[in-house]
């Protein structure tokens, strides 16, 4: 399951349906990702590239799962307009053990956040701003280093 997506995204949903197709998994971890309701965003407007986007995500699906030994991933991005509470994205992985499942959902998301092309741009009031990775965002993904190779 790896999707984008204009239309607003429903986690519970999305792991009710990875769930069933996980098949006598011994571990299940997901992760949500919501536009942050109190710092003062009134809308998240995020841009994409149709083809690059989506097949840098399938990358990334790809080596979390050869590299982690999941048996799946699932990742669904929301594009477009977004509010306040509001889901962006899912992130699942299944796999026999739990280590590999935190992991191969942590390096996707690591990925999502710096290296897979989504432009992000906040409303705040009548001001809008592009935003880019944040440096921690950077650190955290140094981590994996290597493991695209």
């Amino acid at each position: 399951m790896i999707a984008l997506s204009t239309d607003p995204i429903d986690p519970p949903v999305l792991l009710a349906a990875f769930t069933r197709e996980a098949g006598g998994a011994g571990a299940i971890v997901s992760f949500s990702g919501i536009v942050r309701p109190d710092d003062g965003v009134t809308e998240l407007w995020i841009d994409h590239h149709d083809r690059l986007t989506l097949a840098a995500i399938e990358e990334v699906a790809v080596t979390a799962r050869q590299r982690f030994g999941v048996t799946d991933v699932a990742i669904v991005h929301r594009i477009g307009s977004s509010a306040p509470g509001e889901p962006i994205v899912f992130v699942a992985a299944v796999s026999a053990h739990r280590r590999a499942a935190f992991d191969a959902v942590d390096y996707a998301m690591d990925r999502l956040k710096t290296a897979v092309p989504l432009w992000k741009c906040e409303t705040r009031g009548p001001d809008k701003r592009w935003i880019e990775a944040r440096s921690q965002d950077h650190a955290e993904a140094k981590r994996w280093e290597g493991l695209d190779g």
